[in-house]
């Protein structure tokens, strides 16, 4: 299948303001944007929750991870709004909108856990070709090192994560 090429690819970190690791990593790319650029793409590290990672905290209001939703992402913003909804739009507008051709071709989220699972890739899509494939290519290029890929898939689940608004959507989680 003939499929347009991936052009615009987004690096969140801090969706949850207490797991530093992707902090660290977009804030150092955002001081060293050579590192991550490609010819004929364009690499956007961004800071997805800003606030939470000043307090140092998962969250201020909500967590951030469950609130692109289509009623979320349509609400009147008003005065009283949580913080992380308002923030859920302004990211659908910069990197969306969700569902949408103009989405982002892939947003990679990098998050930090406190399980025992080493290097894991998160996988929202058994169908997406695109990202299979290139789970494989990571796998392949960290090889001998291991790095399972965690399939959350089911088919009355709807992925309200920050990472949902792109066309292909990655999560990471290290610990």
């Amino acid at each position: 299948v003939d499929k347009p090429p991936v052009r615009r690819v987004a690096i969140f970190g801090g969706t949850h303001g207490n797991e530093l690791s992707g902090v660290l990593l977009v804030k150092h790319w955002q001081e060293n944007e050579a590192e991550i650029q490609r010819t004929g793409m364009e690499v956007k590290p961004f800071l997805t929750n800003p606030r939470a990672v000043k307090k140092c905290t998962r969250y201020i209001d909500c967590d951030l991870n469950r609130v692109f939703d289509p009623d979320n992402l349509g609400r009147t913003v008003v005065e009283d709004i949580p913080y992380e909804v308002r923030r859920a739009q302004e990211i659908n507008h910069i990197f969306g909108p969700k569902g949408s051709d103009d989405a982002y071709d892939l947003i990679f989220d990098l998050h930090n856990t406190t399980s025992n699972m080493g290097g894991t890739l998160i996988l929202e899509n058994s169908r997406d070709d695109f990202t299979i494939q290139m789970f494989h290519y990571i796998k392949n290029a960290l090889a001998p090192e291991r790095c399972p890929v965690l399939l959350i898939e089911h088919p009355s689940l709807k992925y309200a994560t920050t990472r949902s608004v792109a066309k292909h959507p990655v999560g990471k989680y290290e610990k």
